[in-house]
């Protein structure tokens, strides 16, 4: 089996004179085989449902229900909104040329070099970090469930099985993203039926009274906490939907990556309607958003108490572990395929873009591990700090790249209609008005969380690391002009 062709092979001549590009994701430097089209449809059907899945939705949202009461629905709706419309936009692109590199190789193409170089590197970052905070709270609940494996033991037991797995083959990722994604979409699918029934009343044998709609205003109204909240909010739950676009970079090694994208942009609305809003929905409607044990026991524990469900938080401690452990699984694979795009453009080391005769890219796995690794140790060394400010700050390089995302299909557009019109097969809506009222949106999210005293710190502290990475980048590419021209 033949991967795609890397974007820079594509697209453009590579960026380096002097280096041969490989064929079909082959490196010219060891002759092994490049990507394998190992992921099969129901690995992407699967990874497309189940990506946007996050931990961060079981765990993160009592603190945005205590933060927004009922309007909390509304951030998760804005949110959701753009997560719809970006990966429309990113539909588009990947449907038409399915790259390891994704929405990075694309801005290199549209934007210049130094913004797929920055955008890249920032994800990898991002992801990296997220290795760290998922292990972490993998080892929590497993220490809890055997206490006589420390923590940090637990922690590396799960980052070296998984790194185990990621090693094998693309089929092995896909296998375990196969069944941890299922055990979540279940979980999730049930709990939304089960409390709907209790909703209205008509469960059997169901603790809670039934009260209807009447939680979502007896308690202060819809919006107790004022129309401000809503977008507290916002920055509260834009965490939980980072993950979504995973599926684009997982089409490159598919058998069928335009059918595997257009089926994951087309079903994005569902998944985000059920998983997210209707199960906060569930949440909301079964008890008062101010119950305090929405936030000491966790919502989806709370709401499952108030119906009677038996050992709720065990159950509720099993499916959080398998979005951990799903958070992970693509988090190493997802990190691992970027640093491999990047070292295919150049702009990584080159045993990046390597990869074994199965078609892993090894030297990418293990130095994004190394990474998360250390990351891990960081946290163990300063858990209350570190940790929380690791978890916090992911947002707003979820909304760099989202908006990298957007500026970039404004520009691929016109280049894919150019030069290859007929693999337009998804299209963003109403182009290009949507598109800049996302960039505008995302633009506001990230300005008020400037007059936010929780997220100034985290948006400055995003932007001087982006700038430290496009700095680098545009000193990089200057140096490389000039040893162009002097050659």
């Amino acid at each position: 089996m033949t991967s795609q062709p890397s974007l820079a092979k594509a697209d453009q001549a590579p960026h380096n004179p002097g280096d041969s590009q490989p064929e079909n994701g082959q490196t010219g430097t060891n002759g092994s085989d490049g990507l394998k089209a190992g992921l099969k449809n129901r690995h992407l059907s699967m990874i497309a449902i189940g990506g946007v899945i996050g931990a961060g939705l079981f765990v993160g949202s009592g603190s945005g229900i205590a933060a927004a009461g009922p309007a909390i629905l509304i951030s998760y709706a804005l949110v959701g909104l753009m997560v719809v419309l970006v990966m429309r936009m990113l539909g588009e692109m990947a449907a038409a040329r399915p790259t390891s590199g994704s929405f990075s190789a694309y801005a290199d193409r549209a934007l210049g070099r130094w913004a797929g170089f920055s955008i890249g590197w920032l994800y990898w970052f991002f992801w990296v970090v997220v290795l760290a905070v998922e292990a972490t709270a993998g080892a929590k609940i497993l220490n809890g469930w055997v206490p006589g494996v420390p923590q940090w033991g637990w922690a590396l037991i799960v980052m070296i099985v998984l790194t185990a797995a990621n090693l094998v083959s693309v089929g092995s990722y896909g296998e375990f993203e196969f069944w941890f994604a299922g055990i979540k979409v279940v979980a999730i699918g049930a709990f939304v039926a089960i409390g709907v029934l209790a909703v209205f009343g008509v469960l059997p044998g169901s603790d809670n009274p039934g009260d209807g709609f009447a939680h979502l205003t007896d308690s202060g109204g819809f919006m107790p906490n004022g129309a401000g909240s809503i977008l507290t909010g916002v920055l509260m739950v834009v965490f939980s939907f980072m993950g979504s676009e995973i599926v684009t970079l997982a089409a490159g090694e598919s058998e069928d990556p335009q059918k595997a994208v257009t089926k994951a942009t087309n079903s994005v609305i569902w998944r985000i309607g059920i998983f997210y809003l209707g199960s906060i929905f569930v949440v909301l409607t079964l008890l008062p958003w101010n119950d305090k044990s929405i936030v000491e026991d966790g919502s989806y524990v709370a709401a499952l108490n108030s119906i009677g469900i038996p050992h709720a938080g065990e159950v509720m401690n099993v499916i959080v572990l398998t979005a951990v452990l799903s958070c992970l699984n693509s988090g190493l694979y997802t990190a691992s395929r970027m640093a491999f795009s990047l070292g295919q453009r150049g702009d990584a080391p080159k045993a990046f873009a390597r990869t074994t005769k199965r078609g892993v890219p090894q030297a990418a796995i293990l130095g994004s591990v190394v990474f998360g690794f250390l990351a891990v140790w960081f946290n163990y060394q300063w858990p209350d700090t570190v940790f929380n400010f690791l978890l916090n700050s992911s947002g707003a390089v979820a909304l760099f790249v989202w908006l990298v995302i957007c500026f970039t299909q404004l520009k691929m557009r016109g280049i894919i209609l150019r030069e290859e019109p007929e693999k337009l097969v998804v299209k963003m809506w109403l182009f290009p008005y949507l598109t800049w009222a996302t960039i505008a949106g995302i633009s506001f999210v990230l300005v008020y969380m400037l007059t936010d005293d929780a997220g100034r710190e985290q948006v400055v502290l995003s932007l001087l690391v982006a700038a430290l990475v496009v700095g680098i980048s545009l000193v990089r590419e200057r140096a490389q002009k000039r040893k162009q021209v002097s050659a």
